[in-house]
């Protein structure tokens, strides 16, 4: 059996931990599961996300703020 090239970097958390390290409810980890929009791990029929790939989640949602200059009027 050939072996993958990528690899789970890091702690593998159950869907209810990264629910409650989201701070939402596990329909919400399990949704970016269903939907394929965050890496996960089937350990037999049980699920995992590595916590790097919420961390990736998180980081993508990062909104930068803006600063704005304010011109003084001579």
């Amino acid at each position: 059996m050939a072996s993958k090239s990528t690899r789970a970097a890091g702690r593998l958390l159950t869907v209810a931990q990264a629910a409650e390290r989201l701070n939402t409810s596990e329909r919400y980890p399990r949704r970016l599961i269903e939907e394929r929009r965050i890496a996960y791990v089937k350990v037999g029929r049980h699920v995992r996300i590595p916590e790097s790939a919420l961390d990736d989640l998180i980081a993508s949602g990062l909104v930068e703020p803006v600063t704005l200059h304010v011109r003084r009027a001579a």
